[in-house]
């Protein structure tokens, strides 16, 4: 029987994830629980994440993506960024080289390790036009059209309410702004009752392709457009859409 239901409610899922993710700020691997281990496509340093000119960032900051945003986002100088779920800050920094030190990025992340943890590694690193806030990415603590890209890296199907966080997104977006995103989707529906374990590694909250491309126009996106994917039972899409100027 095909499970289309979310039976556990929001608070579970969410304290689960965000227990999981202060493990990872701390090193520890977010495919490494039980439920995740040797799970297809788990959100812990991808493969699929290119090597690039941003090595030295990648040696000093963990990958918990499935994908590469920042690389599709084809982002400029000047140009103010939000990230959604920014952990460590990884493509939060890989952002910030491309749009410079005139540009703008923030990261918001549920979990307030991570954002101690990225507050960190921007100091260290030298990252003056990074911020990193607390909060969710259903209920973003910005103004209406402060950005000029929206980016994310295997977060939204870690989000129980996804439309909310697209119409988020969308919502903070100027006219024109593009949202670029990098997640996990699963071909066919779940078959199995949701596992809080399993959410949180990136898996049970996974949907099919057509749903999650659905969700990004309901919310309000033109051009929604399909870059990247690949994978097995468990997909990496990238996609770009465009908030009519």
């Amino acid at each position: 029987m095909t499970v289309t239901d979310q039976p556990l409610p929001e608070p579970t899922l969410k304290a689960a994830v965000r227990a999981h993710y202060a493990r990872a700020a701390g090193g520890a691997c977010c495919g490494s629980s039980p439920a995740a281990r040797g799970a297809p496509g788990a959100c812990c340093g991808s493969a699929s994440v290119p090597s690039t000119a941003d090595g030295p960032l990648e040696a000093a900051i963990p990958s918990l993506g499935c994908g590469s945003p920042v690389e599709a986002a084809a982002l400029q100088p000047g140009e103010t960024v939000v990230d959604l779920g920014s952990g460590r800050g990884l493509d939060a920094f890989r952002a910030a080289q491309r749009v410079g030190p005139s540009g703008r990025v923030i990261g918001v992340d549920m979990t307030p390790e991570m954002v101690w943890a990225a507050r960190e590694d921007a100091r260290r690193l030298g990252f003056g036009q990074v911020a990193f806030r607390v909060g969710e990415i259903e209920h973003l603590p910005l103004p209406d059209a402060c950005a000029d890209v929206v980016i994310s890296n295997c977060v939204i199907n870690l989000v129980p309410d996804k439309d909310r966080a697209f119409a988020e997104a969308f919502r903070v977006l100027r006219p024109g702004g593009r949202l670029v995103v990098s997640d996990l989707v699963r071909r066919g529906q779940r078959i199995d009752p949701v596992d809080p374990g399993r959410w949180a590694a990136c898996l049970d909250g996974a949907e099919p392709e057509s749903t999650y491309l659905a969700r990004i126009t309901g919310a309000g996106f033109a051009t929604v457009e399909v870059l990247a994917r690949g994978g097995g039972e468990l997909d990496s899409l990238t996609v770009r859409a465009v908030k009519a100027a």
